[in-house]
């Protein structure tokens, strides 16, 4: 099978390495969207290589009547409430002009269904607080915010602050 999921107009398809540069297209396409385009540092050789050669993500392309309209990046996490993975979707965006046509619909029920046929505890994401009407997709998809989490995150100098102290314990 050349796809996950084909309708009549509507194809979900693993990313190939030949779909790197599309990969970052609509990366930058979704920073923009969420105003955050002067922080994209990713290139289309760091994507090559940690997702196609390292394997430490994957992405589904999702094609609406033969044209590349979107994607899902996702990976591996790990509920060790559950014991068991899950998956993580670091990007789910589809083209402005696109949407309204059952795309996002789409790349998260076949998300939804590699997570019930590998037997993973759960599909999970993140969406920036502002953002209503993503929000409001999700919610509609039966996602439910998890309101008694903080997510945190190191990075730049902190990190490598962080990082050092290893050396002083």
């Amino acid at each position: 099978m050349d796809y996950l999921y084909k309708s009549d107009h509507t194809l979900l398809r693993y990313a190939e390495e030949k779909d790197t540069a599309l990969i970052l297209e609509f990366i930058r396409g979704l920073a923009e969207y969420e105003h955050l385009l002067d922080r994209v540092e990713a290139t289309a050789e760091n994507l090559k290589t940690y997702i196609f050669q390292e394997h430490k993500a994957e992405a589904i392309i999702a094609e609406y009547d033969g044209v590349p309209a979107g994607f899902a990046l996702y990976f591996c996490n790990f509920s060790t409430f559950r014991g068991r993975p899950g998956i993580y979707i670091e990007d789910l965006f589809v083209k402005p002009e696109l949407r309204g046509k059952g795309l996002g619909k789409a790349l998260l029920s076949c998300l939804a269904f590699l997570v019930k046929e590998k037997n993973y505890a759960r599909l999970e994401w993140a969406c920036l607080n502002w953002n209503k009407p993503s929000i409001a997709f999700y919610k509609a998809q039966g996602g439910q915010p998890l309101t008694e989490w903080t997510t945190f995150r190191v990075t730049g100098d902190e990190l490598t602050e962080l990082a050092s102290r290893i050396g002083k314990l």
